[in-house]
């Protein structure tokens, strides 16, 4: 059975329905049906305005004669066969939101957010968590257009992401900066610091792994691809977007320093390559032969971030370690061991590519040594 796919899309200003199938007569024949249906040559697609009535037209005509990908405007359907196709009823729409229900049409936002993230050249990372934090938000007011929104309505929302989500205080701050950019940004109206009520900032310390421990987790796979992946990201220190990002002429084998290219904040740094990362990562080569990226996944194309959180959390539990860690957490070890080496801080934070001095000042707070060096009280004779 033929497929097509419904999605949200902002066009001529409103909400639309994108309806969406390959090149074939009988479905276009099928589309033409629907009331107050259109072709738009800009998405090159048909589309119909996004109303509940709209949406039963759809599923009407195309039942029992095409299956219906619904997972990009529903929540919680994938694909919904020809001849059990229904438009959904009025009660599956008309869930309150803030209760955290699923079955509700998602609004597309406005293309030129994501445009002009790219144009500002923020990191796919940035965009993919801004777009999907604003989509969020604005599904959040379902009778509303975005330019009803007002100054109560987005306390009204951050109330809700505090109270009812119980999102962490990073998530929180990165939806009102998602919220920012487009009032600020994307609309150009003027900073409007007065409405958004920014958390207490947590102050976290990093969870430090030992140097026993990393060992163990090192040598755990037996796999040299994954081994090189660990082995990386502790000896130099990286972040985990940055060894996917990681290119072979980024490596230097002469001068053994590794170029870290677009890191956070989009700036290049140079990083430290160990004789034993470089000679496992020889070894790795030699087996593997990657064509342009340091690692590489099936096709020869670029390794996942999430099959590396796979690989370190296989690692983890062959080494027998317990505890939430997370592969950051091999770069905050870096970081805590080599200040136990007495290596300077200002080298740390250039290793790191920390913009200032306080943020990697941290690590003196979970040093083993430093904490050493301090008695307690109740050492010292009174």
């Amino acid at each position: 059975m033929k497929t097509i796919r419904i999605e949200p899309l902002f066009h001529r200003g409103k909400n639309q329905i994108k309806i969406e199938f390959e090149y074939n007569p009988e479905l276009i024949h099928i589309v033409k049906q629907i009331e107050g249906r259109a072709w738009s040559k800009t998405h090159k697609c048909w589309y119909v305005e996004n109303k509940l009535s709209s949406l039963r037209s759809i599923f009407q005509v195309f039942k029992g004669k095409a299956a219906i990908d619904s997972s990009r405007i529903f929540s919680n359907r994938s694909i919904i066969k020809g001849d059990k196709a229904r438009a959904p009823e009025r009660d599956d729409i008309s869930k309150n939101y803030k209760s955290d229900k699923t079955n509700f049409i998602k609004k597309a936002i406005p293309s030129e957010y994501e445009n002009l993230l790219r144009r500002k050249r923020y990191s796919p990372n940035t965009i993919k968590t801004y777009v999907s934090l604003f989509k969020d938000f604005r599904n959040f007011f379902q009778e509303k257009t975005l330019d009803s929104i007002t100054e109560e309505d987005i306390r009204r929302y951050q109330d809700y992401l505090v109270t009812v989500r119980k999102v962490s205080t990073s998530t929180q701050n990165q939806a009102i900066n998602a919220i920012k950019f487009y009032f600020e940004k994307v609309l150009r109206q003027p900073g409007r610091k007065y409405w958004v009520d920014r958390p207490i900032k947590e102050y976290k310390l990093p969870n430090v792994l030992s140097k026993e421990a990393i060992n163990k987790i090192l040598n755990a796979p037996s796999n040299v691809k994954h081994k090189c992946i660990l082995v990386l990201i502790y000896s130099a220190g990286l972040r985990i977007g940055e060894l996917v990002n990681l290119r072979k002429q980024d490596i230097n084998f002469e001068r053994r320093i590794i170029t870290v290219r677009k890191g956070k904040g989009v700036k290049d740094r140079i990083t430290i390559l160990s004789e034993k990362a470089l000679n496992i990562l020889r070894e790795y080569y030699k087996k593997h032969s990657p064509n342009y990226w340091v690692i590489e996944g099936p096709g020869r194309r670029r390794y996942s971030m999430e099959s590396i959180r796979n690989v370190f959390k296989n690692a983890l539990k062959k080494a027998g370690i317990n505890g939430h860690y997370r592969v950051h957490d091999l770069r905050h070890s870096f970081a805590t061991h080599l200040l136990e080496n007495g290596t300077d801080l200002r080298y740390i934070q250039t290793l790191l590519g920390h913009r200032s001095s306080r943020t990697t000042e941290i690590y003196t707070h979970v040093s083993e040594l430093t904490l050493q060096g301090i008695r307690s009280p109740l050492d010292i004779d009174m």
